[in-house]
C-alpha cells in the first residue's frame, strides 16, 4: 500500500494491512516469517514531513549464533518515524546531515510504500545477537557437539591459547 503525499495533503491516513508470511522480501535476511505480519499505522503531514506510526506484530524463525538450534522471536515493535521527500536533500554534491536529522528517513516519487516500513522495522526489532537462551553453551570448537545437549569428550586445549598449535603442543 503507497501512502501518498496527494492524500496526506487532504486528511490524515489510517492503515491496518497484512503480509502473509511470503510476501515481504527481506533481502537476504537469514529469518524465515512465520505467519501473517500485521501492521496498523497512522500517517499524517507535519509540515514538510511525513509522520508515521504505529505497530506491528509477526513472529520469525532464525538460527541461535551459538547453538545453531532453530529459535522464534516475537516481533512487536512500535514505532514513530519521520520521512521528508528525498529532493529536499539531493544534490550532486555530497551533503552533511545534521546530528538532530540523523532519525530522519527519506523517500522518492509520489510517497512511502507501508510494506517497506514494515520490512525495515522487522529488520531493526531483530536482536543483534540471537540466542535460544540466556545460558547458551553453543557448540564444540573441535567437534561440534551441542554442548546444551551432550557433554563434549575433547581433551582440554592445553593453555587455552588460539596458537598452542604453533607452539607445538
Amino acid at each position: 500500500m503507497l501512502i501518498t503525499l496527494e492524500e496526506l495533503e487532504l486528511r490524515r491516513v489510517v492503515v491496518s494491512e497484512t503480509y502473509a508470511s511470503k510476501a515481504l522480501d527481506y533481502h537476504g535476511a537469514d529469518f524465515e516469517q512465520l505467519g501473517p505480519l500485521k501492521i496498523d499505522a497512522t500517517a499524517e503531514l507535519q509540515g514538510a514531513e511525513v509522520r508515521i506510526r504505529g505497530k506491528l506484530q509477526t513472529r520469525v524463525r532464525t538460527s541461535c549464533d551459538r547453538c545453531l538450534a532453530r529459535v522464534e522471536i516475537p516481533i512487536q515493535p512500535e514505532f514513530d518515524l519521520y520521512y521528508r521527500p528525498l529532493e529536499t536533500i539531493a544534490r550532486a554534491e555530497e551533503v552533511e546531515i545534521p546530528a538532530q536529522e540523523l532519525d530522519i528517513g527519506f523517500f522518492s516519487g509520489a510517497g512511502i510504500e507501508l510494506a517497506d516500513v514494515a520490512r525495515e522495522q522487522v529488520l531493526l526489532s531483530l536482536p543483534m545477537k540471537i540466542l535460544c537462551r540466556a545460558d547458551c553453551r553453543g557448540l564444540c570448537p573441535r567437534c561440534g557437539a551441542n554442548r546444551n545437549l551432550e557433554e563434549c569428550h575433547c581433551p582440554p586445549a592445553g593453555d587455552g591459547s588460539p596458537f598452542a598449535a604453533l607452539k607445538g603442543e
